[in-house]
């Protein structure tokens, strides 16, 4: 990652809300997925990167979206 972005991380409680919440960052801000991954049994992570206002924008909507259809941590 250079030095002049930012990594955006949205942690979820389950698969499905996780794929919302990166749907939503990817259409919402400039941002490129930087992975996504499953820590323990059902918590997941879905990371983002690009400058800073847009990896803020897009870790908003993301856990916005993801909200409405399990638990965002």
């Amino acid at each position: 990652i250079p030095l002049t972005h930012a990594l955006g991380i949205v942690e979820t409680k389950g698969y499905t809300p996780n794929i919302q919440a990166l749907d939503s960052m990817l259409k919402a801000a400039n941002v490129t997925l930087a992975g996504q991954a499953r820590i323990g049994a059902s918590m997941v992570i879905a990371l983002v990167q690009g400058e800073v206002g847009a990896v803020e924008a897009a870790v908003a909507a993301g856990r916005s979206a993801a909200a409405g259809l399990g638990e965002v941590v």
